[in-house]
């Protein structure tokens, strides 16, 4: 993407005012999306996004600076401008860090393989699985008002090199489908939502059953419409699987990226080898599964993804690390450097996170629980890392009377600490699955996969309206 003599002189000029390091990234993302309202097209787009970001780092400070202009006039001025925005100085000897041998790291196949690209098939063709989405939802209910649909296609190439020898490329394709059904009555509305995507092309969305997508939004829009309100107080709850990990993603593995560690803005600060959460509960966050929605060959700084045990039996095994962060902590990477695109800094993110599967039963769990709320799907919600507290939304919930699953109600709020709950979590299932989203922070918006099976946290708030 760029000449290996013009990475070296920018890296080299980086680094002539003493920092320690000098790194480039380059991308070059095509992006494909359609909008859907109603079953009618709103807006149909594609464009291209391309540019570099430089980044020095100086002890444990750094500069940022990004253009999308990459003649040789331009990021030469720009090394120059970032070298001395340091004000590092020569080092105590005199000399300047020169830039060692940049070696190619080949691709590795895991994370690239698209069987149909989606311009193969045509924008027709998606439109009308689409519209087969909203025709579904309209036909499950007159009470289903409006529907939408999203489709999303994003292709990026990208490459980092460092004064550390590091020149690693990565190719990352992703295709993504939103579907969205609102039910009505009077003043009341109610919303499904189902968001599945993967790494890979069309094959993606031919996977995928879209009428039964948009029936299933719209029932769950109607049982909600039809719903009483949710009692609050303290309860056991049930939290179904997918989805459901949002929870575990948001509320505690947040409070593990070297992010927040780094500037003992966390509740998990030096805990680890210490029991943080309830013996059943094994938690993982892994790049390298294959065809998942936050899979990476390499992550932003180039380092090779791996399986990164955070919790194991309960104990605290190890945080979610990038390089300028774990100088910080004196830790070496996780491999979990991520960014939006060449406009951010990379810093420590989630890849594939998840709760394991245990070796309960659903059928018993729900039959073990005398009395309390089933979150069968999550919505949105908030976190404090450094306090660990959050407030999530249920999108779909039903009362448990009785060791059984009785009548759905509406407008749930999970309340607590996410230190608290991983302690309370008493029951794991052997039903794992996985969930996409995209997850904010500090260096932009990036897709990860949440997931988990069944748990049961044995006690925790229940926000309600009656």
């Amino acid at each position: 993407m760029l000449d290996k003599q013009l990475v070296y002189d920018v890296l080299t000029v980086a680094l002539s005012t003493g920092g320690d390091l000098a790194e480039i990234f380059v991308e070059n993302t095509a992006k494909d999306t359609i909008e859907m309202i109603n079953g009618q097209v709103e807006k149909a787009g594609w464009g291209i996004d391309y540019g570099l970001g430089l980044r020095i780092i100086q002890g444990t400070g750094a500069v940022y600076a990004y253009t999308n202009n990459t003649s040789r006039e331009s990021l030469m001025k720009l090394a120059k401008e970032s070298a001395q925005a340091v004000k590092a100085g020569t080092k105590e000897d005199g000399s300047i860090k020169s830039v060692i041998t940049l070696d190619r790291r080949e691709r590795l196949s895991f994370a690239d393989k698209v069987a149909i690209p989606p311009e193969k098939v045509g924008k027709k063709t998606i439109v009308e699985q689409l519209r087969a989405a909203s025709k579904a939802s309209y036909e499950f209910d007159p009470l289903v008002t409006q529907t939408s649909g999203n489709y999303i296609h994003v292709a990026q190439n990208m490459f980092v090199a460092n004064s550390n020898g590091v020149w690693a490329e990565d190719r990352r394709v992703r295709t993504r489908v939103l579907v969205q059904a609102v039910a009505s009555e009077g003043h009341e509305k109610q919303t499904g939502y189902l968001a599945p995507g993967a790494k890979g092309g069309y094959e993606i969305i031919e996977s995928l059953d879209m009428p039964g997508l948009g029936r299933s939004t719209a029932e769950v829009a109607v049982t909600m419409l039809k719903a009483d309100l949710c009692p609050g107080g303290r309860m056991p709850v049930i939290i179904d699987n997918g989805f459901g990990g949002v929870i575990f993603h948001e509320a505690c593995a947040h409070s593990l990226e070297a992010t927040s560690v780094a500037k003992g803005a966390s509740v998990f600060c030096g805990k680890i080898g210490e029991k943080i959460a309830a013996p059943c509960v094994n938690a993982i966050d892994d790049g390298t599964l294959l065809g998942e929605w936050g899979t990476l060959n390499i992550d932003d700084e180039g380092t090779p993804t791996r399986r990164n045990v955070l919790i194991e039996n309960g104990v605290l095994k190890s945080y979610l690390v990038d390089y300028l962060n774990g100088l910080k902590m004196g830790t070496p990477t996780t491999a979990s450097a991520r960014r939006e695109s060449y406009r951010f800094a990379p810093t420590s993110r989630m890849t594939n996170t998840y709760i394991l599967p245990g070796a309960d039963k659903t059928e018993e769990i729900i039959a073990d629980t005398e009395y309390g709320l089933y979150a069968k799907q999550m919505g949105g919600g908030s976190v404090d890392p450094a306090s660990g507290q959050f407030n999530f939304a249920v999108l779909e919930a039903y009362m448990i009377r009785d060791g059984k699953i009785a009548e759905p109600v509406r407008g749930a709020t999970l309340i607590g600490k996410g230190h608290e709950v991983l302690m309370d979590i008493d029951r794991v299932a052997d039903n794992f699955k996985a969930g996409q989203g995209m997850c904010g922070s500090l260096s932009g918006s990036v897709p990860t996969n949440v997931g988990q099976p069944m748990i049961r946290v044995k006690e925790m708030t229940v926000g309600g309206r009656k």
